[in-house]
């Protein structure tokens, strides 16, 4: 079975602020079958952004039981699931390891329902790489990834997932919804998402 890859990214403009503005994007790919989903937020976190990207990403799948690849530059979201965090907030009633309520558990959960669908590995990348680097540059970034993600991975892969991981960047970058629009608007609402799909799309996720 061909595996569904789904590359997500966050971003808030003003994280920590009181007012700022935030925004989230997803591909998902299969074979060659893409996807596109975008949203954003008004008075939210970079985290929470992550979050939503993945959880938008994982609610558009159709089929149950799928092979699943994450790529995401938060290490929130991926040392969440790689080191089973979750297994010790379930545990303490989702309490973290200062005995205080776990953030972001509204998203959490869901998202942990929906992985528990598939079967889903989770890989790091690094943010905001220009693939318009020398090679040494680019072939440093490479043993990085290497080092985070293990060697099953090649170069050219390295860098297609580099460039669909901008792209999930770009779309969370663009739907930051103005912040001219927060007053009178209630925090946290989100935009509308957008979905696009690629031309010779076949069947569903």
């Amino acid at each position: 079975m061909k595996p569904v890859n789904i590359y997500t990214d966050g971003a808030c403009s003003g994280n920590q602020n009181q007012e700022n503005t935030g925004g989230w994007g997803a591909v998902l790919e299969y074979g060659s079958h893409k996807k596109e989903l975008s949203g954003g937020e008004l008075n939210t976190t970079n985290n929470r952004m992550e979050l939503s990207a993945l959880l938008s990403a994982l609610q558009a799948l159709t089929k149950e039981g799928l092979d699943v690849r994450v790529f995401s530059d938060s290490s929130y979201l991926v040392n969440c699931f790689r080191e089973r965090w979750y297994e010790g907030w379930r545990r303490s009633g989702w309490k973290n390891s200062k005995k205080a309520p776990v953030e972001n558990r509204d998203l959490w959960e869901p998202l942990l329902a929906l992985t528990e669908r598939h079967s889903v590995s989770f890989y790091r990348v690094k943010g905001h790489v220009s693939l318009k680097q020398t090679e040494a540059k680019l072939t440093a970034l490479y043993e990085k990834f290497v080092e985070w993600n293990g060697t099953g991975f090649t170069m050219d892969d390295f860098l297609y997932i580099t460039e669909m991981n901008n792209r999930a960047d770009a779309l969370a970058t663009a739907a930051c919804p103005p912040m001219e629009g927060a007053e009178g608007r209630e925090a946290g609402s989100e935009t509308d998402t957008v979905i696009h799909f690629h031309p010779d799309e076949q069947e569903n996720l």
